[in-house]
Parts: structure tokens; sequence; C-alpha cells
């Protein structure tokens, strides 16, 4: 396994031992431009630069940013598996109206910048059989929990977290989205989910110093699960674990990206049955550090044009109802509540859709493969994604003003006029 607890090191550090060490490499530099150009302050402001714009010939190794005296925390994906890297991941905090002009310098390894997204995945074939670190796996359809008889991952299936508040997708065909309340900043250890012996355990639902499974799913999709509504018939993707084969021919998952700033989970379902067709869906879910919130694009193939796609937010324990508020391109689906394991603590969830797709929403049935939620009802175009968040601010963590309801929701609203604002890249 990897070790249980991941290294910070300070960015002036990284700066200067390693431009030190790399000074020879390459002499080569280019000035690139960010600019904020609304009257927001942006912290933890996500950037991409496509290594095109960088590196037409996709010759050159490590791209170091450099602002002042300071690198800027950045990392280099692969996003389309061909064994290269395509984009340049870039996190920083602006100002309002500030424009930063960094140089750009080659070198041929990343610094060691402080880990702040991680991906956890472990699973075993049987078992009596260890679990086994893992960055890709396949399901057909019978190798569902209940039908193997034994709980194959770590978590239920792939976690993952930055220095705010943690997820898990369950992978075991319940394809549920889980959280993990975070009460400190670090990384959480690697060992969550597994005991002594190596094998899968269940000791991440009561509190550690870290924090721990706050958030009850059920019959529910959990925080931006998903559904297709066609006719009066929702269909969830996946089952629920008592149910022996799933509704998904063969689901193919994989860690595209773990790094200091961004960490990238992609899943395949193909041939997913839902009212008579069958759908292929592609799934990207991204984490950057900052932000009580994943990014989820979803895009499917097979639609007919009879379909609604119902992005899941649970509302087991919510006594307190649903608020919609529409901010600029955005709708944000808000509760705040006793949202907990046995009411025990505040939590505040959240999704925020696009506006321009957003049909109102609904409540789940009370019976069905699917309860317990609000479900936003969004227009689904063929082979076109759809891009939303997912919000989840528990009271216990480093933000104590989460148990005020209108503290979330104010927190849920400026997160999404600053996911509105685009940093304008310049290249010289």
């Amino acid at each position: 396994m990897k070790p249980k607890f991941k290294l910070f090191l300070p960015a002036t550090l990284v700066v200067f031992s390693f431009m030190g060490s790399n000074a020879q490499q390459n002499k080569e530099i280019s000035t690139i431009t960010l600019s904020n150009n609304s009257n927001m302050e942006l912290p933890d402001k996500a950037v991409s630069i496509k290594r095109v714009t960088i590196d037409k010939n996709y010759t050159k190794n490590f791209p170091l940013l450099i602002y002042k005296t300071d690198t800027i925390p950045s990392q280099v994906n692969d996003l389309d598996g061909d064994g290269k890297w395509d984009e340049l991941f870039v996190v920083a905090n602006f100002a309002s109206k500030e424009k930063k002009t960094i140089q750009l310098k080659w070198v041929n390894e990343a610094p060691k910048f402080p880990i702040r997204t991680s991906v956890r995945f472990g699973k075993r074939e049987a078992e009596n059989i260890p679990l086994q670190p893992a960055t890709e796996e396949t399901v057909n359809a019978h190798q569902v929990y209940k039908k193997l008889g034994f709980q194959k991952y770590q978590t239920d299936g792939p976690s993952w977290e930055n220095d705010k508040v943690g997820f898990r997708h369950y992978l075991d065909g319940r394809n549920s989205k889980d959280v993990f309340g975070k009460k400190v900043p670090a990384i959480t250890p690697e060992d969550v989910g597994i005991n002594s012996s190596g094998a899968v355990e269940d000791n991440y639902h009561v509190m550690h110093d870290w924090g721990r499974d706050v958030f009850p799913v059920g019959s529910s999709a959990g925080l931006g699960g998903y559904a297709l509504l066609v006719g009066n018939e929702i269909t969830r993707l996946g089952i629920l674990g008592t149910d022996t084969l799933n509704n998904i021919e063969k689901t193919t998952f994989k860690i595209v990206a773990e790094g200091p700033v961004n960490s990238v989970l992609n899943y395949n379902y193909s041939n997913w049955k839902a009212s008579g067709n069958n759908y292929q869906v592609n799934e990207t879910t991204s984490i950057w550090p900052g932000m009580y919130a994943y990014k989820n694009t979803v895009k499917i193939k097979g639609i007919t044009g009879k379909e609604t796609f119902l992005i899941a937010l649970s509302n087991i324990n919510n006594e307190k109802g649903l608020k919609v508020i529409e901010v600029g391109k955005w709708v944000c689906l808000i509760q705040h509540d006793n949202l907990t394991y046995k009411r025990e603590w505040i939590l505040g969830t959240a999704i925020i859709v696009p506006k321009k797709d957003y049909l109102g929403y609904i409540e789940a049935p009370k019976t069905g493969q699917l309860t317990d939620s609000y479900l936003a009802k969004m227009k689904i175009v063929e082979n076109t994604s759809i891009r939303y968040y997912a919000v989840a601010g528990w009271e216990l963590s480093a933000d104590k003003n989460f148990k005020d309801a209108q503290y979330f929701t104010d927190y849920v609203t400026n997160l999404a006029k600053q996911l509105a604002i685009e940093i304008t890249v310049a290249i010289k």
C-alpha cells in the first residue's frame, strides 16, 4: 500500500531547491499571463492549460510556473490515456481584477508540491485474499456484492478527496456517491476501509482524528449520483445492494490522474439497460483543492429524445425541505439539516447544475430502486456532456460555520459565482 500519510512541503522550499538543481537543464523561458477579469476574489482557482498551446511538438518534460519568487502548484495530466500528458492543471489565488505574469521554465521533473488531492482504491479477488491497491477495474453484470457474497472493494469502491472534504463511489453495482467529513486538511490514511490483516473492513463509520463517513445513502443514489427518466419510469444507474444482477453489462473504472492539485476518475458503463433501451455512459469525476465539492461530467450515447437526466441529492434525515436558487449560469439545489447518521451532526449538501439544461426537480418515489432523493431534471442531448458539482459542508469540518444554514447557502451560491468565472490565459 502507499504510505499512510502524504508529505506536505512549503512552496517556498520547493522553489529554491528545485530551481537550483535544474538551472542547467533548460534555459528556454516563456511567459504566461493569467487574468481574472471579474470583481471577485478567486481562492484556489483551477486553470487548465492545453499542452498544444505551450508545447506544440509534445517534446518537453515538465512546465514549471514561477510567479515572482514562488512556484505555482501544478501538475500535468494524461486525460486520453495515450501515455503523453496533454493538460497542465494549475491552482492559484486571484484577487479581484488581478493579472499574474508568470515565467514558464521547462525542467526534467516536477517538484514535490504539497499534496492537496488524492484517490484511494483497493480490491481483492476472493474473500480470503488480502486487498491490493489498484488503479483500474472492470466489473461485469454478475460481479456485484450480493452475488459475490463478499465486499470486493476498499470503501466499497474508489474514494477521492481534497484538503476540505472526501467522497466515495460504490463500485459494487450501486453507483451511489457518499461523503467523508474531514476534520483536518491532511490527506486521510491509506488504510481507511482496511484492517490490520489487509482485509476489507468498515472502519470509517466511527469517528477518527481525520473524520468519518457522515452521510447515509440507503437506496438513494447519494450526493451526485444519477438516473434516467423515460415517461414515468425512473431507472437508476446500477442496482441496490440486495440485487444479484446489474442493469449495466460492463463497468470500466480507471484513475486518470492523482496529483497535488487535481485527481481525476473515469467510469465507462457499457449497455446500461433502462426503459427498454441500451445506453453507453462516460463519467468523469474531478476534484481540486479549496472547495467542499467535486465536479462531475456525464455523457450518454443512445439518447432517443424521450429521456430526462436526473441528478440525485439524497434527502435522508432532511426535515427542512429544499432551496432552489438561480445564480447566473447555474441553479443551486440546497438542503441543510442534521443530514448525518442518527441526525448526530449538521450537514449541508447541494448540487450546482447548469441553468440552460435545468427543467425543475421532482422527489423520488417512496419505494423502489431509487428513493429518498430530490432529483434535478436535466435536458440530455446525444453524446453531449452535462457538467455539475456536488457540495458537502459538515459542521465539524475546518469551517465550523457550516453549522449555520444561511452561511452554507451563501457558501454554495458564492462557489457557483466563482465557478462561472474563467481565467483568461495568454501565452507569449
